[in-house]
């Protein structure tokens, strides 16, 4: 009797919307996109076309729930570079009318707006900011609070805070992460990844070598050709050993040498001239054949005193990272990934491979677990570690990174500003003519400038020339650079950043504070990737100041 084959399931509507996404951070990266909270404070005075395409650039995708918090109206000059605007805006809540048509991109993502600015926003109570996941402040801002409420919300409940300027052709953003952000997707190049363990082969492999190896000689050219070349590197590493009191190929030169020798074991007189695995086994000498070491970022993870002495209120990683010191104390290595790459082999032989490196891997994952576990148990923790965060983290842990988060520094009086772990660092950046530290500094002259001069009007050509403007910025950094060359403990040249700053300074008053659409567009993309980055904890994220000079279209990130 024929029987109906089952229905095939096929991608939902939502997996085809979001399937170039799902491919980039997957579908627990998606999730985590889905239940962020944005909040975004648009400071008086400021067009805030940068953070609205930020929030485009996370509309797109889906992030769950955006808020906007901006207290202007919108007039004729918001028209010429927001593209959130229409004639109907005029006079209508700015607020209002941009979530209106960031909601019109994704209908599955919620969008609020609050006409308020941001400084009496955040009087209404201490729980103000409680229901979001990631601040975002477009500048300039007048008020020390603003700044001070939000950082200091981020510091003490470990959200991200994220600062965004543009103005003209130069832009700037400021990422402030919790002290602590472990990262265990970060996603490397997958040619460094392989874990072969070519030197370090255990019982089940060895005796697969032994089993295809052994009679090599007398096999036929085509079963010749289809040995894994895993196989053959693992074939000839026992016969170089018996003839180096039993080491493995170090030095270049005799990992050259080694590579000669597998070389030479090639049949060329067979029909096809020469053997493709053979060929993959040379290639792989040099990047296959290198001792088991830890990552420095591992490093700096496994060295964390969480890491050492977990507590009951250490976070999930930290409990994962002590399992997974142990196991390398316990194991001089990391647990197997067990990945393999491709190759020329039987299909037969290739699964059986791969079985012994997932038996391996499974095999080390349950020693983790099992440590994870009792842990657990000696902590008192009522809810378990889901198996699978533990098996990512022992597929990644070679991997694994560590940012340290610091504060955004702000515009300050230049002696205010302590510079002191870093001067050194900037004196050695502002002697390069080709860097862009001093437009960053720039940024901080003209918030300056916009925090105490009168008035609460933008700083446009009509209140104020533009030469005023610069002249201003201009005091303000060479005040800001004898400061920092103090800091630092000696002189430097600052002839360089001086004929930098004073150009960079020219062109932000010659703006008159605006922004232009094309660079703040870029810029969104850019704070909306970094967003994207932290929401989902893959990858690595700017650490933590970035600056773009839209007139030689070049980026730069300093770690200030």
């Amino acid at each position: 009797m024929d029987t109906t084959p089952p229905v095939l399931q096929g991608p939902s509507a939502k997996e085809k919307k979001y399937d170039r996404q799902l491919r980039l951070w997957a579908a627990s990266g998606q999730q985590a996109l889905e239940d962020a909270h944005v909040l975004l404070l648009s400071a008086p005075g400021g067009s805030c076309v940068a953070g609205i395409e930020t929030l485009k650039n996370l509309v797109l995708p889906g992030v769950g729930n955006f808020t906007i918090v901006d207290g202007c109206m919108v007039d004729e000059a918001d028209l010429g570079v927001n593209f959130f605007l229409d004639e109907d805006s005029i006079e209508r809540s700015r607020a209002q009318e941009t979530c209106k048509f960031l909601k019109e991109l994704n209908p599955e993502v919620k969008g609020y707006a609050v006409d308020q600015y941001p400084a009496n926003f955040l009087r209404d109570g201490k729980d103000v900011l409680s229901p979001y996941t990631l601040i975002i402040l477009a500048g300039p801002t007048r008020e020390d609070e603003v700044v001070e409420t939000a950082s200091k919300h981020a510091s003490e409940h470990s959200i991200p805070f994220i600062y965004i300027h543009s103005v003209g052709f130069y832009s700037h953003f400021s990422v402030q992460l919790p002290t602590e952000f472990p990262i265990v997707d970060t996603h490397p190049d997958p040619a460094s990844t392989q874990d072969l363990r070519l030197l370090n082969p255990w019982p089940e492999l060895t005796e697969f070598v032994h089993k295809k190896t052994d009679e090599l000689e007398t096999l036929s050219d085509h079963d010749y050709g289809h040995i894994p070349y895993l196989l053959l590197l693992l074939h000839y590493l026992e016969k170089w050993r018996a003839t180096n009191d039993g080491e493995a190929p170090k030095t270049y030169k005799e990992k050259t040498a080694f590579r000669d020798m597998v070389k030479e074991g090639a049949r060329r007189d067979n029909g096809g001239g020469g053997e493709e695995n053979f060929d993959e086994a040379v290639g792989a000498v040099l990047k296959s054949l290198n001792p088991l070491e830890i990552s420095s970022g591992l490093r700096e993870v496994l060295d964390v005193a969480d890491c050492q002495s977990p507590t009951p209120a250490s976070a999930n990683f930290w409990i994962i990272a002590h399992a997974i010191r142990n196991f390398h104390s316990n194991n001089a290595a990391l647990p197997l990934p067990g990945a393999l790459p491709d190759m020329k082999a039987r299909s037969a032989d290739y699964i059986q491979l791969q079985n012994i490196y997932k038996a391996k891997a499974r095999k080390d994952l349950s020693e983790v677990m099992q440590d994870v576990r009792s842990v657990e148990k000696r902590l008192g923790r009522q809810s378990a570690i889901e198996e699978k965060e533990i098996e990512a983290f022992c597929k990644g842990a070679a991997f694994v990174k560590l940012v340290k988060g610091r504060p955004i520094r702000f515009r300050d009086a230049p002696d205010q500003m302590d510079w002191t772990d870093r001067a050194k660092y900037l004196c050695q950046e502002l002697q390069d003519e080709e860097s862009l530290l001093p437009i960053y500094l720039c940024f901080l002259a003209y918030d300056w400038h916009v925090k105490t001069r009168d008035g609460q009007k933008p700083i446009t050509p009509d209140i104020e020339a533009p030469e005023a403007t610069a002249k201003a910025m201009v005091d303000y950094t060479t005040d800001l650079l004898n400061h920092i060359a103090k800091s630092c403990g000696g002189a430097f040249d600052l002839e360089p950043a001086s004929e930098k700053i004073e150009a960079v300074a020219a062109e932000m008053a010659r703006a008159g504070g605006g922004e232009l659409h094309n660079i703040s567009a870029l810029t969104g993309g850019m704070v909306a990737q970094e967003v994207i980055k932290i929401i989902t904890k893959q990858y690595v994220p700017v650490d933590n100041t970035c600056v773009f000079d839209g007139i030689t279209s070049k980026t730069a990130v300093f770690k200030l």
